[in-house]
């Protein structure tokens, strides 16, 4: 699809006629008729704004002519809802939401998403020893790895990280096994609704966002596992049966 027909597209699905959005993004409405006429394409800025107001990537409103990869796991990022994130909410087009979230670079060792990333390769046409293998050969060759000391934030958010397991082993919850790591999780994928008391079964996070979590087999076996989670300003500890069935809220504390 040709940008002009994105554009109009992407306005009428929100209702917005060409004055409301040339008043949003600061443009007169002829350049938006003619945009959607294709005389013309929005420049660099105003390609920025139409991807902040309408909150997809400027890839998606150029018609998609790169095939994007994730330049920390390289990851083809085929569509703008699994883009990652600046702390400001735009979309940066360079990551995966797994690899980076609201402006944190969530992976800061080589091995470790390596190990992440073969447990999602393997299948019967590829084992693990030649998803290990390809890994990493492609990771040294990414934009992030290359540039690893000057994007590096010098292990503050393993820092980070390892304050979040102390603070967890430390609740000693009754059957949880000791917890030895946390993964970047998106909030879409885990977003699970507890019951509470009074009868209402409510989600606790946000699908938008990143959080740092595991799954754990308790150590009194069983059908249920523990699932632990994390954000800036909260622990998380729930248990559930596979897939997510029956999920019941063990703790939810503030930090």
């Amino acid at each position: 699809m040709e940008t002009k027909n994105i554009i109009y597209k992407l306005r009428t699905q929100k209702g917005m006629s060409q004055d409301e959005l040339a008043g949003k993004i600061m443009v007169t409405r002829q350049a938006v008729s003619r945009w959607e006429n294709g005389e013309t394409i929005p420049n660099t800025e105003t390609l920025k704004l139409l991807s902040r107001e309408f909150d997809v990537s400027i890839n998606t409103l150029l018609g998609e002519p790169r095939e994007l990869i994730c330049q920390c796991c390289g990851m083809p990022l085929y569509d703008d809802s699994v883009i990652g994130r600046d702390q400001d909410g735009d979309l940066n087009e360079d990551y995966c939401k797994w690899c980076y979230a609201d402006g944190t670079y969530t992976y800061h060792n080589m091995d470790d998403l390596i190990n992440v990333c073969v447990k999602h390769m393997v299948n019967e046409n590829f084992t693990e020893e030649q998803a290990r293998a390809y890994m990493k050969e492609l990771l040294p060759t990414l934009d992030y790895w290359k540039r690893y000391e000057k994007l590096s934030d010098h292990g503050q958010f393993e820092e980070f990280k390892k304050q979040l397991i102390e603070e967890i082993n430390d609740l000693h919850i009754e059957g949880l096994p000791k917890v030895e790591t946390l993964y970047a999780l998106v909030g879409k994928d885990i977003n699970l609704a507890y019951p509470l008391p009074n009868g209402n079964a409510v989600p606790f996070l946000d699908d938008q966002k990143t959080y740092l979590g595991n799954q754990l087999e308790c150590e009194f076996g069983g059908e249920r596992c523990f699932g632990v989670l994390a954000g800036m300003d909260f622990l998380l500890i729930a248990t559930y049966e596979k897939d997510g069935i029956n999920p019941e809220l063990v703790l939810y504390k503030k930090r």
